[in-house]
């Protein structure tokens, strides 16, 4: 093996796929120094800078012709506290599924439905993650981090980051231009509770509610409808729910009159994705090396062996399969790289 090669092969980067893939370089980031260094790399490589947490919501090709940034900040700051709610400050490196569990146990409200989302906090606000009626863009005051191009620290806010449903704008104008290193959150002291979304209410049952009751309620449906990616690798909701207007949606409930629909502001819907691929026949169905989960028709799981060739050409077979069958086109969720 070339020395080339055998520093490529030294820098593989883990993802919940278990899809090969190995980085041309990878750059741990702790401050502004890290961040400078990367610059002056990238600009004499003439290679990309690509942020990077712990690769739950990627589909990765075998080589990337970058150095992946990857934040260690998992620390945790209260800087403000008042009757009513706390501001967090929360390092980018710290894992999602910790810090629900700290904040619920703290007597810190909101994060409770988001339970066990994998991944890290810096990913949050790039994906806009969300689960059983929360969005994470409702708790943000303020994410920080650095211009990738210019080197220099910036804040933004809440408005300054277009949250919307499965996205932001890191993941549209900022995309591997802004590196996330921490963001500010609020949550509530008072346990306004959101249990309301179907199948958490009848999870949850008719006991007394909590947010310790939803977020265990959560957690437990995750782990029943969701497959765990040590044992079959996938990188969660492999597509986003459609988002139809008064007309498309009977022109669908005409056909399909059992779809579920989920009413969202200014005449538009979601419709469950997971739905029209259980009925266009696809869940549990293989294509050699990967396939559509058993346990839930929207995640796509691999065998371990899988490249991201196998997962693109099983994506663009559903996306076939639900479009002839319902005229819906379906939108991946995870970030393609290559």
């Amino acid at each position: 093996m070339s020395k080339a090669h055998s520093q490529i092969a030294g820098n593989a980067i883990a993802n919940t796929l278990a899809l090969p893939c190995a980085a041309r370089k990878r750059i741990n980031i702790t401050g502004h120094q890290d961040v400078l260094a990367a610059i002056a790399w990238s600009a004499e490589s003439g290679l990309p800078l690509m942020p990077l947490g712990a690769g739950s919501n990627v589909v990765l090709p075998p080589v990337l012709d970058a150095a992946v940034l990857n934040v260690l900040d998992s620390s945790t700051t209260l800087l403000a506290d008042a009757q009513d709610a706390v501001i967090l400050r929360v390092g980018a490196g710290k894992p999602w599924h910790e810090l629900v569990v700290e904040t619920v146990g703290s007597g810190y409200f909101g994060l409770e439905n988001l339970a066990l989302i994998p991944g890290l906090v810096g990913a949050a606000p790039v994906q806009n993650i969300g689960a059983y009626g929360k969005e994470f863009g409702d708790f943000v005051v303020a994410v920080h981090g650095f211009d990738l191009v210019t080197g220099l620290a910036q804040t933004l806010s809440a408005s300054d980051c277009e949250f919307a449903y499965r996205d932001s704008v890191f993941k549209q104008k900022l995309q591997d231009r802004f590196l996330i290193t921490a963001v500010d959150i609020e949550l509530s002291r008072k346990a306004e509770l959101n249990s309301d979304y179907p199948v958490l209410k009848s999870r949850i049952g008719s006991g007394p509610v909590s947010a310790q009751a939803v977020l265990d309620a959560v957690v437990a449906l995750r782990l029943e409808r969701l497959p765990d990616p040590a044992s079959a690798p996938n990188a969660g909701s492999f597509f986003k729910n459609p988002i139809l207007d008064a007309g498309q949606l009977l022109e669908l409930q005409s056909n399909e009159p059992e779809v579920p629909v989920y009413p969202l502001p200014n005449g538009l819907c979601k419709v469950s994705a997971a739905w029209l691929i259980e009925q266009a026949g696809l869940r549990g169905h293989s294509l050699g090396r990967v396939g559509v989960s058993k346990q839930h028709a929207l995640v796509l799981v691999t065998n371990g062996s899988a490249e991201q060739s196998d997962v693109l050409e099983l994506a663009r077979h559903v996306h076939s399969a639900v479009q002839k069958r319902f005229g819906v086109s379906l939108e991946a969720e995870p970030r393609i790289y290559g």
